[in-house]
């Protein structure tokens, strides 16, 4: 922690505002989120089938948005969007909280999905373009405050749930407003990045699906994205296959999180020393897959307690491992593709693109999961998590060694 403290006071003021505001991000929506499906279950009465469609609602409308939100950071400036997007987080969690109706928890959920698509990739590109030649160091201390986030947001969330979900609500909806004006007051706005001059957003979006470098590196990191959010699907299956609840998942989140508060600035302060960009998201994406082989090869044993959880808590550590690797010089490479003017917009597609690789890896795993459970290939789902994680990893490292993670059509072509 005092290495990240040291890195974090060597930015500038704009860059410190970005990293904080991102755990404040986190930590409203997940004092909320993860207590949302109950709530609509058990407070509103809803019916499953309604349930996933407001929480898929949310999902679709963030991510089918990311490209609009990033085009729009880009020509309005960053500033204005990420402010707008946690407007809308307000209001969006306080519908939450203040109606049952079934119409406003669907408006609701739009809202806040739209908020997540705004502020997401205006925030990266803000920090992108202040950090310069630090993006690697800028975004692994990002990493830090996001994930403590993450791990206080729940937290915080439990102790509120006494006074009931609305108190949650509001209290999350509150963090975003005062987010929002603090953004509003201590963030400088960019005056380079909504410029009168720019061409047509469609050529813009031409320029950016036309940009094939970028394109190659987008569709050969997908699959890390699918493997990541494992921890969200495949690991609570696999804990409440042997027999854990909820506080055993929780444990797993918590894990994660702090390794990620521990470890992210020296890792990347490490990997920075001794590989290039490219062999480190490579090496990142090996440490993901791998991190499936322990869940590979105790799918077919009935293990007791405590012992049963083991597997998967090896798989978090080394799956988060990967993941703190990998993602600084992935951020970074994303905004040196993209140029000074598109940085947004790359963002914005590129979130579209791992919005993508999150959904087939969440079906794909579902399906085989249902198909070989309880028989002999019960294993299969997380051997092909890990064969795939290593194509994956073998398509980074031949785009960099083909010199294809640099500047794209974008950064060669004015704007």
């Amino acid at each position: 922690m005092i290495e990240t403290l040291r890195q974090f006071r060597s930015f500038e003021t704009p860059i410190k505002l970005v990293q904080v505001n991102q755990a404040g991000i986190n930590l409203g929506f997940y004092m909320l989120m993860p207590y949302l499906a109950q709530h609509l279950a058990t407070g509103v009465g809803l019916a499953a089938w309604t349930i996933g469609l407001v929480l898929g609602l949310r999902n679709l409308s963030q991510q089918g948005l990311f490209l609009i939100g990033g085009t729009l950071a880009d020509r309005l400036g960053c500033k204005r969007v990420i402010m707008a997007g946690c407007a809308l987080r307000t209001l969006g969690f306080a519908l939450f909280g203040l109606s049952t109706a079934l119409p406003v928890l669907l408006a609701a959920a739009a809202v806040t999905g739209l908020a997540g698509a705004l502020f997401n990739p205006a925030a990266r590109a803000y920090l992108a373009r202040e950090a310069g030649d630090r993006k690697v160091a800028a975004f692994a201390v990002f990493n830090v405050f996001y994930q403590g986030g993450i791990l206080l947001g729940p937290l915080l969330g439990i102790v509120l749930l006494k006074g009931g979900f609305t108190v949650v609500c509001l209290s999350a909806a509150a963090i975003f407003a005062v987010l929002t004006v603090l953004q509003g007051i201590y963030l400088p706005e960019r005056r380079d990045t909504a410029s009168p001059a720019r061409p047509p957003v469609s050529r813009e979006w031409r320029q950016a699906f036309g940009d094939r470098g970028f394109l190659a590196f987008a569709a050969a990191m997908i699959a890390s994205y699918g493997l990541s959010f494992q921890i969200y699907l495949g690991l609570p299956l696999e804990v409440q296959r042997n027999g854990g609840g909820d506080g055993s998942v929780a444990v797993l989140y918590a894990l994660s999180a702090l390794l990620g508060i521990a470890g992210q600035v020296r890792l990347t302060a490490w990997c920075s020393r001794h590989w290039t960009r490219g062999r480190a998201m490579s090496a990142g994406l090996v440490l993901m897959s791998v991190s499936f082989v322990p869940m590979a090869m105790s799918a077919h044993l009935s293990l007791p307690w405590p012992w049963a959880v083991l597997p998967a808590i090896a798989c978090t550590l080394v799956l988060t491992a990967g993941t703190l690797v990998a993602y600084p010089f992935e951020m970074a490479t994303i905004a040196d593709m993209a140029g000074d003017h598109l940085v947004g917009t790359y963002y914005g597609l590129y979130n579209l693109l791992s919005g993508a690789g999150i959904l087939a890896g969440y079906l794909l795993f579902g399906a085989m999961v249902d198909v070989t459970a309880s028989t002999a290939w019960a294993s299969l789902p997380w051997t092909a998590l890990t064969v795939v994680g290593l194509a994956s990893a073998a398509a980074v490292r031949r785009l960099a060694n083909r010199d294809r993670l640099t500047a794209g059509r974008a950064a060669a072509t004015a704007t």
